[in-house]
């Protein structure tokens, strides 16, 4: 395989940067190589509950100086997403403050009253009133998008039912299946490109999951390099009929990649 260049980073979050609240080794050094020779960059996340502001305080906290510009959530390609199809359209959100303020930012206004869709995010506390209202607007018409497909998420007592759990529900009550904006969808690399001008051939993304950050950024046309940091086992990529690019043990491996 012929070796690219690679001018920009895609990177994933947690399993490569941190890992529950902890900076992984070599971690800051790879953001601040990518900072003092000014890569173009980005911070990838399945996340939509916190905003970006929210998460770069949370990666500070832990060592790891990212700026808020420089972290794409879920949330935001969503909204950047329904914006380019419907500006300035409606929606009755399911979320926390990361995907109501990027959807209020891309200039939606929020209702209950025969919205455009129904937008389906990452809560601490899902309502069984507001999955109600959600199966009764789609059944009435409203479209149906979900920040991503993740059934499960992390807690320090164990696995939480995560965005996607909740609307396979929704969908054995409507019948519909949500259009899903976040990983492993690849357009949320595509809009991340976007964001930061890159071009497909000279960008890398770094990823622990195969079945998200690996195999979108393939779909994407990028350079892969999974990192065993995270939820991926060595035994575990020989399991799946795609490869990465490069394995390595952490990203601590890749501070002179820059």
């Amino acid at each position: 395989m012929t070796e690219r260049t690679i001018e920009c980073w895609l990177t994933d979050m947690d399993g490569v940067l941190v890992h529950e609240g902890q900076a992984i080794d070599g971690a800051a050094e790879f953001v601040d190589a990518l900072r003092s020779k000014d890569r173009p960059f980005l911070v990838l996340t399945n996340n939509s509950i916190f905003t970006a502001r929210d998460l770069a305080a949370r990666l500070a906290h832990s060592g790891v100086d990212v700026p808020e510009e420089s972290i794409w959530t879920s949330a935001l390609a969503t909204a950047t997403f329904l914006a380019e199809q419907v500006p300035g359209g409606s929606a009755y959100v399911i979320g926390e403050a990361g995907l109501t303020t990027a959807m209020h930012e891309a200039g939606y206004t929020l209702t209950e009253s025969d919205p455009d869709y129904v937008v389906l995010g990452e809560t601490r506390t899902y309502s069984f009133e507001a999955i109600t209202k959600a199966v009764r607007l789609i059944r009435d018409g409203a479209r149906f998008i979900a920040t991503n497909p993740d059934t499960t998420g992390p807690s320090a007592e164990g696995p939480l039912p995560a965005t996607g759990s909740v609307a396979a529900m929704i969908t054995a009550a409507t019948g519909r299946s949500p259009y899903y904006v976040g990983k492993p969808n690849p357009m949320m690399f595509r809009s991340a490109l976007n964001r930061i001008v890159a071009h497909s051939e000279t960008t890398a993304m770094i990823g622990d999951r195969m079945d998200t950050d690996i195999v979108a950024g393939i779909e994407a046309g990028l350079e892969t390099f999974l990192v065993l940091s995270g939820s991926t086992t060595p035994d575990e990529v020989d399991h799946h009929p795609f490869r990465p690019s490069h394995v390595v043990d952490s990203i601590a491996d890749l501070v002179d990649r820059v």
